[in-house]
């Protein structure tokens, strides 16, 4: 497997950001994190860093709550995007966030070696050949007592998906898999929440919680209205915080502090 490339990221912006983002599963995702984040993140203004931020789907609600947001990414197309979304903000937001162009293993010299009460890293792991490196820049631009954020896609679920897809020999194939194709059309990797634990660990991240993201709404079709995605986010959220479901989830998500 390679590394995801910007030219990779150009072909599929619009499809992630306007397509993704704007269904039900992504809107879901967007809410879940941001209620588990709220229960780790000190008050604002503290500085947070999103590392491979995308379009700012999770740190631009934080810009809004007060946070002084980083956004970097390795992808122009992303950045872009993220600065037209930005574009539409009032004043006061828009001077609380900077975008950074490049990799998010680059992120200390590239922030000149700040560190950063809260550093987030969500949906970026999976898209890496190594996980290590990433997670070594994530440790180094915690500022101490600050917390690290990921979220991960849960090697122990590979096989629930092609089930319900009756593609059986898939499924079968899956258990003893550590990756899949996504549903942007791009090979993934995989990872389990001891692993990425036990490398935090090893930069001096201890692993405080950790949550599901997507159960429900990751094995179906949805076109909700606004009543019935409130319900759906609910009874996610609520998924999330407790065993077996959020060991049924499709993503993890990790919190750290240094």
């Amino acid at each position: 497997m390679v590394a995801v490339t910007e030219d990779v990221w150009a072909n599929l912006t619009d499809r992630f950001v306007e397509g993704a983002y704007a269904t039900v599963k992504g809107r879901v995702r967007t809410y879940v994190l941001h209620r588990q984040l709220m229960d780790h993140l000190p008050p604002p203004p503290a500085a947070v860093l999103d590392l491979g931020g995308g379009a700012g789907h999770q740190s631009l609600p934080l810009a809004r709550l007060g946070y002084d947001v980083v956004l970097l990414d390795s992808s122009d197309a992303m950045l872009s995007a993220a600065e037209q979304r930005l574009a539409a903000e009032p004043a006061e937001v828009r001077d609380r966030v900077r975008l950074v162009p490049g990799r998010g293993e680059d992120a200390p010299a590239l922030t000149r070696d700040r560190r950063f009460a809260a550093v987030l890293c969500h949906g970026v792991l999976m898209y890496l050949p190594d996980p290590a490196p990433m997670i070594e820049s994530l440790s180094a631009c915690a500022a101490a007592d600050g917390i690290v954020s990921v979220m991960a896609l849960n090697a122990e679920t590979l096989a629930v998906r092609p089930a319900l897809e009756h593609r059986w020999d898939d499924a079968k194939a899956a258990f003893h898999a550590r990756g899949e194709r996504g549903v942007l059309g791009l090979d993934t990797r995989a990872d389990t929440v001891e692993e990425l634990s036990g490398m935090f660990a090893e930069h001096g991240v201890r692993p405080v919680a950790w949550y599901g993201v997507w159960l429900f709404t990751d094995w179906m079709t949805l076109d909700a209205g606004e009543d019935e995605l409130n319900g759906i986010a609910e009874v996610e959220l609520e998924a999330s915080r407790r065993d077996p479901y959020r060991r049924l989830s499709r993503v993890f998500h990790l919190v750290g502090r240094r």
